[in-house]
């Protein structure tokens, strides 16, 4: 029974995540119970709470810290050499806080995706509930997407939205959206691993998806 268990998971497809902080997105997929073998838990950064999340998930972790290398381009090559000798079929960004380079990111062209915290393309970069709250939207949420050369940007897998209520504040409105993300992260891994994802140019196909006119909702939107 062991041998056939452990044939299973060696047959699923495998998933490196990248992490610079507390690994809360990191943490929705390991406790998701997907269809998936964590390979690893990779940080650029040596002291991020998330590390100690994945050990006691009993995922490998490794540290690649991007202050011992002397150029993005230098640290994009060591980050691939350890990717790589995990071999995943999709590499998950979940917090991960650096800019990755052209020659990275089309190494890993349509198996790199990233979770932000805005409705992209609104709202890019950093500081996204704040800007939200600033311009006054009525609506704000996240995205999971794959990954371009342009940051932020990329083919949509994902999305999920949130009201914005008239006493939020960044912390208010970025609790409700991260419940969102913890939502939505796992769903779009799901959908990789199923091979269910087609995307061509800038749009994504979700492959046997049910299609209607109805106006979707998330649960925060729905009353």
């Amino acid at each position: 029974m062991c041998s056939y268990i452990q044939i299973i998971i060696n047959l699923m497809k495998s998933v490196v995540i990248l992490i610079s902080g507390r690994g809360s997105n990191m943490q929705a997929l390991l406790e998701a119970s997907l269809p998936v073998r964590v390979a690893a838990v990779i940080s650029n950064n040596p002291d991020a709470a998330g590390l100690e999340i994945a050990k006691t998930h009993n995922i490998e972790t490794s540290i690649v810290d991007h202050r011992k290398y002397l150029d993005r381009e230098s640290f994009d090559l060591a980050l691939a050499k350890k990717i790589d000798s995990y071999q995943p079929s999709l590499i998950a960004l979940a917090g991960f806080m650096r800019v990755l380079g052209d020659n990275f990111v089309n190494k890993y062209k349509g198996k790199l995706i990233n979770i932000h915290p805005s409705l992209l393309p609104a709202f890019p970069g950093l500081g996204t509930h704040k800007q939200a709250l600033k311009e006054g939207v009525k609506i704000h949420g996240c995205t999971v997407h794959f990954v371009t050369s342009e940051v932020d940007h990329g083919p949509i897998i994902i999305q999920a939205a949130v009201r914005v209520l008239p006493d939020d504040t960044n912390e208010t409105l970025a609790a409700r959206v991260l419940l969102q993300e913890h939502r939505i992260f796992p769903e779009a891994v799901h959908l990789f691993v199923e091979g269910r994802l087609n995307f061509s140019g800038n749009n994504v196909e979700v492959c046997n998806e049910i299609s209607d006119n109805s106006v979707l909702y998330s649960s925060e939107l729905h009353e």
